[in-house]
């Protein structure tokens, strides 16, 4: 599918979320026949192509749980809002669905400033949030009961990808990370997990969402005297295949390694030069049917979206999605947002056999990272 068709039919998703009936909702988003879910998501108007890819797994989980009648009878209605990757735009939307749209809770953004912009509104506004789809540390420390994280975080990709790197005899590794305080948090678990796994991290490489093609060739000129021979991000695919192919552009000898947002639309659009980069994921194989989860997404997903492609970023979606769901089956027959917290109190979710644990001080949500690798066909092989 084109990204211009990818555009048309997200709109058309969120013009259907957008004349939702609100004024026949109850308070907190329940009616007698439906549950009213707000999601903040990073789209850019249908050219953020990894968004695109989490809603269309939300969106099968959706359809296949509405098909067999929702969760205690009620169907369950999104109402989308488009943050544009701008942590002020989501904080603003999470709080208009919340005390304008009146959701029942927030769930499933992306992207580690709007997702922490999202939680702020929520544990102001006294809202659940549920499956926020990023691995920033401030989702998990200090702990807040009212958020609910269903991936695992950045932090042990980080940890794979620099044991992978000492595996292969590199003992020097540069760390590409948004100029932030989100980012400045993952600097700080990069140093001291490089101490754990003994090696150096020699470079840090931040950068703001306006980085310019000077600025880019300057980075790729640090990665080349830093002496680096493995490089990572913590997100930002668009601006990294941008500093890869700067770095290829000027010599650059150093491998590429990455977190898995974006995996697989990063590696479908630097093509060769993908090739023998590793990924840490924390989703199985969206194309291999080993799992019951992976079979489940696959059978829905061709149902729904016939002809589209399979990714890591639809698999998420769908995960997230159908956890939320098992999440709603405790909050009981009459379903608030007291109860929806207290039903996942010490619990753990099971999706398709896939565990999902929640403790009192600590929400981990899941614990799988994998590793995979780029082929020479644009493959992904765990």
């Amino acid at each position: 599918m084109t990204s211009r068709q990818w555009a048309a039919r997200l709109l058309r998703g969120l013009v259907v979320g957008a004349l939702v009936p609100l004024a026949v909702q109850a308070a907190d988003g329940v009616s007698a026949s439906q549950i009213l879910i707000g999601q903040t998501l990073t789209l850019q108007a249908g050219k953020n192509e990894y968004g695109a890819a989490v809603r269309a797994g939300v969106e099968t989980a959706i359809a296949q749980v509405n098909r067999s009648g929702g969760v205690g009878g009620r169907k369950l209605v999104f109402k989308v809002l488009d943050d544009d990757n701008k942590p002020d735009q989501a904080e603003a939307n999470a709080r208009q669905l919340v005390t304008q749209d009146k959701v029942f809770l927030l769930f499933g953004s992306i992207e580690g400033g709007p997702s922490t912009a999202v939680m702020k509104a929520a544990i102001d506004l006294k809202v659940p949030f549920f499956g926020p789809m990023a691995g920033s540390p401030t989702l998990r420390e200090p702990h807040q009961p009212l958020v609910f994280p269903v991936r695992a975080e950045h932090k042990e990709e980080f940890r794979a990808l620099m044991a992978q790197a000492k595996s292969l005899g590199m003992s020097r590794v540069a760390f590409v990370r948004s100029d932030s305080e989100t980012g400045q948090l993952h600097l700080a678990n990069v140093e001291r997990l490089a101490k754990e796994v003994g090696i150096a991290a020699v470079t840090d490489l931040p950068f703001k969402s306006d980085i310019s093609d000077a600025q880019l060739a300057a980075m790729a000129q640090k990665i080349a005297s830093s002496g680096a021979q493995m490089v990572f991000n913590h997100g930002g695919a668009g601006m990294y295949e941008k500093l890869i192919r700067q770095s290829r552009q000027t010599g650059v000898k150093a491998a590429f390694f990455g977190v898995n947002s974006g995996s697989t639309q990063l590696a479908k659009h630097l093509g060769d030069q993908a090739y023998g980069m590793i990924f840490a994921q924390v989703m199985p194989s969206p194309w291999e049917r080993k799992t019951a989860l992976t079979r489940a997404y696959q059978d829905a997903f061709t149902r729904e979206r016939p002809g589209e492609a399979f990714s890591y970023g639809s698999l998420e979606g769908y995960l997230t999605a159908r956890a939320l769901v098992e999440a709603l089956k405790r909050a009981g027959p009459s379903p608030t947002r007291e109860s929806f917290v207290s039903g996942l109190r010490n619990a753990e979710l099971s999706v398709e056999g896939t565990k999902i644990a929640y403790r009192t001080g600590e929400h981990a949500g899941m614990s799988l990272v994998d590793l995979s690798i780029v082929t020479s066909e644009g493959r992904f092989r765990h």
